[in-house]
């Protein structure tokens, strides 16, 4: 039962993160398409700042799942924001 909460959790902190780096993409692109978007900040060197950005969602879906007393959930969205953090500054060594 607990893998099962921690897990849904994991699967709306990823959920909450890709929308959130596709409405950042999407407000910072001047009007450009998605992918165009992402290529450009790969190119530039700015894509970690973007999937950084995208995690915001997640605090809005943990604060929720803290709120409805859903503590495992809350536990999955934040182990996928620590994933992100980790991550993006793997990804900014590198």
């Amino acid at each position: 039962m607990v893998k099962k909460e921690i897990i849904i959790g994991l699967l709306v902190g990823l959920i909450a993160n890709s929308i959130g780096l596709f409405l950042a993409a999407t407000m910072l692109g001047n009007g450009d398409d998605f992918m165009t978007v992402i290529k450009a900040a790969a190119a530039e060197g700015f894509l970690g700042k973007l999937i950084s950005l995208g995690a915001i969602l997640n605090l809005v879906a943990f604060f929720i799942f803290i709120k409805k007393k859903q503590d495992y959930r809350a536990r999955g969205v934040l182990l996928i924001t620590v994933f992100v953090a980790v991550f993006t500054f793997v990804f900014k060594l590198f």
